[in-house]
Parts: structure tokens; sequence; C-alpha cells
């Protein structure tokens, strides 16, 4: 999470859902500019976006963009559905100052609300994530990788200071950064609280982003028995194996019970969303079989979770653009 005084993960998206309050203006267009750091999670951004209903458009020449928004779209007395633009250092033509001279054009437009994300990464995590893909730089050329990161955040410090909102995923897994998006651009995200429930492995760090977090190393390791290692908690093998445990059920009861009490509370609060994280050592087997049980157990209690399991993907490496997203299926 960045430091300095830009907008941070948990900034609010100044204007990103802004439709007018006059009904007898027509209703603004939402328009999201998303641009960064190669590397940072572009395409990772624009998938949840479209998954939320958004138009998008990725690698898109900006120097066209005030062309696009006159192109004529839904009748005035339909909510205009949110268009969402990527583009980056690759995309022809791109001139960060002039980008900043078109949004602040753009901006004045009564029929527009518009906003720019800019995705950043620590040089050293983006070294990283190219480095295990293997995937070359696209301003490197024939030069190490760090030298194509250092242009590229040279070419776009402008853009990055002018950004309303900044995300910074150097700490993040695919998985992190689709939770971001989702409660700051759903437009559901107003109507409760949001709940994820989520495992994870301590080997690989805290979850940035918990709210609470319940450690499962007490309990008994499937890791130790051959046959149980390969799996996974979602496997039912693994999973009676950890019901053996004596401590188990008793420790599962009083989480869920705690659950119980205190997410009422919070809706209460007006806390529109809650992440309870649960972690074992490598997030495999302990953490995955009792965050899938707690889900279920609240699902039975009425509630609707969104349910993640960060380590049986790939790490942050999938961030990379066009890299498939590998968390899917968990």
């Amino acid at each position: 999470m960045t430091a300095t005084p830009e907008p941070t993960p948990e900034a609010s998206a100044h204007g990103a859902h802004d439709t007018g309050t006059d009904p007898a203006l027509p209703q603004r267009q939402s328009v999201l500019l998303v641009t960064g750091m190669l590397g940072a999670g572009k395409t990772t951004v624009l998938r949840v976006l479209e998954d939320l209903g958004w138009e998008i458009i990725d690698n898109f020449p900006i120097r066209l963009l005030e062309g696009l928004l006159d192109v004529p779209g839904e009748a005035q007395s339909d909510l205009p559905t949110p268009l969402a633009i990527g583009f980056d250092s690759r995309t022809r033509g791109f001139d960060p100052e002039r980008v900043i001279a078109q949004v602040k054009t753009l901006s004045e437009r009564p029929d527009i609300a518009l906003t720019t994300l800019f995705l950043d990464c620590q040089s050293a995590e983006l070294e990283r994530r190219y480095n295990e893909t293997r995937r070359r730089h696209a301003l490197a050329a024939d030069a190490p990788v760090a030298t194509g990161i250092q242009a590229e955040r040279d070419l776009l410090t402008p853009l990055r200071r002018w950004a309303e909102v900044l995300i910074d995923t150097s700490e993040f897994t695919s998985n992190d950064l689709q939770r971001v998006i989702r409660e700051r651009f759903a437009e559901s995200a107003t109507e409760g609280t949001t709940l994820t429930i989520s495992s994870f492995g301590f080997a690989r760090g805290m979850p940035p982003l918990a709210d609470l977090v319940f450690d499962m190393r007490f309990l008994d390791n499937p890791h130790w028995d051959p046959d149980l290692r390969p799996q996974t908690g979602q496997d039912a093998a693994v999973g009676d194996f950890i019901r053996k445990d004596p401590a188990f059920s008793e420790a599962f009861s009083r989480i869920r019970d705690l659950l119980l009490l205190l997410l009422p509370r919070y809706k209460a609060q007006g806390k529109s969303y809650v992440h309870i994280a649960f972690g074992c050592t490598g997030g495999k087997h302990r953490s995955v079989f009792t965050a899938e049980q707690m889900a279920s157990a609240l699902r039975h209690s009425g509630f609707s979770p969104t349910l993640l399991h960060r380590n049986l993907g790939s790490r942050a490496a999938d961030l990379l653009e066009g890299e498939p997203r590998r968390d899917d299926k968990h």
C-alpha cells in the first residue's frame, strides 16, 4: 500500500458512479481510464470490471478518446453503461502530458463523469514478476528488465501524479486486486455489507486487506501425510483428516458464533466490506478446508460470502498483462 499523500487502494473513486441527480439533465456516463505500469494488473482490472457489467475497451488509442465519447449510446432515459478504457505505454501515440490535457477538457463535459485509475507496483516486484514469467518488458528492448521498468516509470510520472485513484499492487495477489476493484466499482456495493472469506498461507505473507484473521496452524497438518500432501482442503480425504482433530469442531463452532455476532454489528455500523481470512502454513489444506466450511455455514445463516483461495492459484505474477487468471476455478 502506498504511504504517499496520493490516493491509496482505500481511496474512493471520485466521480466513478456520479450519474447526476437532476432529472431534467441527461444521465452522466461513468468513464474510467485504466492505466499504469506494465505488469501492475491492468488486464485483471478490466476483466473484473467487465464481470461487473462495464463496457471494456483495451489498448485504445487515447488520442481518439473524445471522438469515442461523442458516439451516441443508449437513450437518455436509460442509465448509460459505465465505460472502462485501458491504455498504457505500449499504446500507439502514447503521451502522458497529452492524455492529461485531454482528461482536463473532457472532465468539463456535463454528460461524463471521468475518473483516472493508475496501477502502480514497486520496481523490484515488477522485475520479479517478469523474471518469473520470462516475459520481456516492452521498453527494455535488449536491455535488462530493470532498465525498461525505470524508463517506463520516468515516462508515466506526470500521469501518476494526475490520477484521482492510485492502487499499488506490490503486495497483491490477483485475488486481492479483484476484491479491491469489486469494492470500488460494483454498483451493488452500497446495498449492504460485502462479505469475503479467504484462505492463505503464512509462508507467503499476511493478506493485506483482511479485517479478521484466524490462524489454523494449531490443527494437525495433512502436509505430513504423504497421501494427503498433493491434495487440498477441497478434497474429501483432507477434510476427513482435519475433522478428526479433536480441536477442530469446538474451534470452528466458536469462530462461527463469533462471526454471527460480529457481522450484523458491522452492518449496523455501516461497514461496507468485511474480509475474513483463514491461514495455515502453506495455504492449501487447513485454511482452505476451514474457509470452505465457514462459507457454507454462513450461507446457511443467510449471508452471501465470496470465497477466495489465495495460494491454490499462482502468486502475483498472474497480474502481468496478458496472463490468464489461474484462480477462477478456485
